[in-house]
């Protein structure tokens, strides 16, 4: 907001000294080929209120009220009328001190002091000097206020991302774990050695979901690993009629990638694929090519409609989060034909 507050604490004391300047500005620049010091510093006294309400005029009200709401012929109209009527003034003020300073004697007046056209430039360099300076301040402050106003709004944003993010990373799918803790109960009855180990795995993997994933980067491979633990648990539970093709080439130790970006494409891939010839078939590959991973599986299906849908949903969040952590840094291709349904991404690290 333009500086209004004529009243403020702060405002008295500082223009007071500025005044108290431009009064010794006006003496010093009067006093040329002069040395009617009487005259010089009644005639200076008498011009200070002058300047004082244009000044005042301009800055208080033409500007804030026309010049800063873009109402530019208003301001130019007043401007014009704030022009005459400070020339009256000024023309008032020389008249005055002619007539009652130097008592009709034209040379004793100094010679400045005669000269209308520099009294007037006097004065108005006063005003334009101290519009320039508050319209700069004005300038600055609602700059610094965009700023901060950008810094919120973007800050704001990236909290919504960020939650929106955590709801995402940690959307798990209940029936993996309900069907997981069945498999090992049905192994705890049979008291099977194999029990133990998979506790292990089931724990390893929802240590990872629950609380690995808050990091904002983790290893490829251990997200890898991960995903093999996952792999296992599925195997356990599928036995016979699973057949996973799991492929790694080229991928690098020192690579680090969002965590969570593939295990939701490789859970769909159990959910939702189908047993066709009595074996659910799903194909893993990890490759990395010139900074660019590429990631695809594939998994055996039957073109259900319902079931279209429900992995139609499920993408599309997976999506969303892509959005969040790689946007215009990946390319995502989905296709269903010939009774598989494959996704093929593609990361630029």
């Amino acid at each position: 907001m333009y500086p209004t507050n004529i009243h403020s604490a702060k405002f008295i004391p500082i223009h007071i000294f500025f005044w108290i300047g431009v009064w010794f500005f006006f003496v010093y620049f009067f006093s040329y080929n002069s040395d009617n010091t009487n005259y010089i510093t009644w005639f200076s006294s008498f011009l200070l209120p002058v300047t004082m309400v244009v000044t005042y005029f301009v800055n208080y009200y033409l500007i804030p009220r026309f010049l800063l709401l873009k109402q530019y012929k208003t301001f130019v109209l007043y401007s014009i009328y704030t022009f005459i009527f400070s020339t009256y003034l000024i023309l008032l003020t020389i008249t005055f001190c002619f007539i009652f300073l130097s008592e009709l004697k034209i040379n004793d007046m100094p010679p400045m002091s005669r000269n209308y056209a520099f009294i007037l430039i006097l004065v108005y360099l006063i005003v334009i000097a101290v519009s320039f300076v508050n319209l700069l301040s004005h300038n600055f402050k609602t700059i610094s206020k965009n700023k901060d106003l950008e810094n919120m709004i973007l800050e704001t944003q990236v909290q919504i991302k960020d939650q929106e993010l955590q709801y995402l990373k940690k959307q798990i799918h209940p029936h993996f774990l309900f069907n997981t803790l069945n498999t090992i109960y049905g192994f705890a009855l049979n008291q099977s050695k194999q029990t133990p180990e998979i506790i292990l795995k089931l724990s390893n993997l929802l240590d990872y979901i629950l609380y690995q994933v808050n990091k904002p980067k983790v290893a490829l491979h251990e997200e890898i690993e991960h995903i093999r633990e996952y792999i296992e648990l599925e195997k356990i539970r599928f036995r016979e009629v699973l057949e996973v093709d799991f492929e790694l080439k080229n991928v690098p130790n020192d690579y680090q990638i969002a965590p969570m970006i593939f295990l939701p494409f490789i859970e769909n891939a159990f959910k939702h694929g189908n047993i066709i010839d009595g074996v659910l078939k799903i194909k893993i590959s990890f490759r990395v090519e010139d900074n660019t991973l590429l990631f695809k599986i594939k998994n055996t299906t039957i073109n259900d409609k319902t079931e279209s849908e429900n992995k139609g949903i499920g993408l599309q969040n997976l999506q969303k989060r892509l959005d969040l952590l790689y946007k215009n840094k990946y390319d995502l291709v989905i296709d269903n034909k010939e009774n598989w349904f494959s996704i093929q991404l593609k990361i630029d690290l």
